[in-house]
């Protein structure tokens, strides 16, 4: 996991930057009726935290694919990382 720490910065900032889209959703939906506003923007909230997460993923995937699969010296430990992935996007595809 040394590209998790040594990408650690960049990934608390997108993490951070979620967390306040998802308190900003919580808000949104928190406000009484008369005051919250369209259900289009609700949408467009919970859209772009969708979006946030599944870019934060996409970069943790890039990183793992470079650092345990394609790096990897050993072809069992190649293999297994690779498993690990194919059980990842099962997860994800769920």
């Amino acid at each position: 996991m040394a590209h998790v720490h040594r990408n650690r910065k960049q990934l608390l900032t997108r993490v951070r930057r979620i967390a306040g889209q998802v308190a900003a959703l919580e808000q949104a939906l928190d406000k009484p009726e008369g005051e919250a506003g369209d259900c289009a923007g609700v949408l467009v909230q919970v859209a772009a935290v969708r979006g946030a997460a599944h870019s934060l993923l996409m970069e943790l995937l890039h990183e793992h694919l470079q650092e345990h699969v394609v790096g990897a010296d050993d072809p069992q430990q190649r293999a297994d990382e690779a498993a690990v992935l194919v059980e990842l996007l099962r997860r994800y595809g769920k």
